[in-house]
């Protein structure tokens, strides 16, 4: 008796290793669009938690984003197919769509409160989302071309809080592959083709035109890359904490409490010091989509050269300045205590 066709099986081992560690009665939900890509990975998990020992429960949510016509009733025919593969309990979200960011940020910013919301209200031990290796590499380039730091280059992680990215190591033709292998008909979304937005041009044009000039494998070598990178940044990050403990442990005669000690600081190299003073930032209340490498490096400045100069203003009404040889971050009426 031969086995499933190599696509759909590529894909269940792909949830069963990224869902291994669930235990039973724990609840994951897939986040589905009725794209290929998530509708091959709302079959592999309704599959593998109904054979699987750990005895985890499955289900689903669809974000309607009512951007397209008819965005509504493709939604309820999307929940009732996703009903019959075995997924239950599944939801449809309907929200609302700002402008903040562009089109692009502002949909995903709606999906993902949608997301953390379900999660929230069912007790759901995971969402898991369906990007691909296609996916990662296109994340990759986007970083290249806004001159983001090791973090951005780094991608999408496999798992992030509550979410979880299972197929992330496979490529986007073998999700499509084990859709039609289930017989299920994917719905291509129009806006994944549309040139307005960037990441569509970076897929249809860019990539190609890449593995034109560079050769075939570009897509897998720049996902290669981010897991490169992120366990160097996983590294680093480790190392900021360790580095924010100790600027704040150590005091001078007499210091003050609170701050960061400036020559600790100093002794710590350049791409250590900027993520100590993003985690101290953060602590302070800064928020986090709003904190760019520019203001980094600008209180960096303080710690690295001093001569004086001006505090730094920070996003969510902070300020960053250098006083009693230490650094301080709080609001822009006072110091940090």
């Amino acid at each position: 008796m031969s086995g499933p066709d190599p696509a759909v099986a590529a894909v269940r081992n792909a949830v069963r290793a990224g869902l291994s560690d669930l235990e039973p009665g724990d609840l994951v939900l897939v986040a589905c669009s009725g794209g290929a890509d998530s509708l091959a990975l709302a079959a592999a998990t309704a599959f593998v938690s109904v054979r699987s020992e750990a005895g985890y429960r499955s289900g689903a949510i669809t974000v309607d984003h009512g951007l397209q016509a008819g965005s509504a009733e493709r939604a309820d025919a999307l929940a009732e197919r996703l009903r019959g593969i075995g997924l239950d309990p599944v939801l449809v979200v309907r929200v609302e769509v700002g402008n903040d960011g562009g089109p692009e940020a502002a949909a995903r910013t709606a999906r993902y409160e949608a997301l953390d919301d379900a999660a929230a209200r069912l007790g759901a031990r995971a969402v898991l989302l369906a990007h691909t290796s296609d996916d990662q590499a296109e994340t990759v380039l986007l970083g290249l071309a806004r001159g983001s730091g090791a973090r951005s280059l780094a991608g999408m992680a496999p798992i992030s809080g509550v979410y979880r990215r299972p197929v992330l190591g496979l490529t986007r033709a073998v999700l499509r592959r084990a859709c039609v292998a289930h017989g299920l008909e994917p719905w291509d979304d129009p806006h994944n083709a549309d040139p307005r937005f960037t990441r569509v041009r970076i897929r249809v044009d860019a990539l190609p035109a890449l593995e034109r000039a560079v050769g075939p494998g570009v897509a897998a070598a720049l996902a290669r890359t981010a897991d490169l990178l992120r366990a160097d940044c996983a590294a680093l990050d480790e190392w900021a904490v360790t580095g924010l403990e100790a600027a704040r442990a150590t005091k001078g005669p007499g210091a003050a409490a609170g701050g960061l000690d400036v020559a600790v600081l100093a002794e710590l190299p350049e791409a250590v010091r900027t993520r100590v003073i993003r985690l101290a930032a953060l602590e302070a209340g800064c928020p986090a989509g709003s904190l760019f490498g520019s203001h980094l490096h600008a209180v960096d400045a303080l710690v690295i050269d001093w001569h004086g100069q001006d505090g730094v203003d920070l996003p969510g009404g902070l300020r960053a300045r250098r006083a009693c040889d230490r650094l301080w971050i709080g609001s822009g009426e006072g110091r940090e205590e």
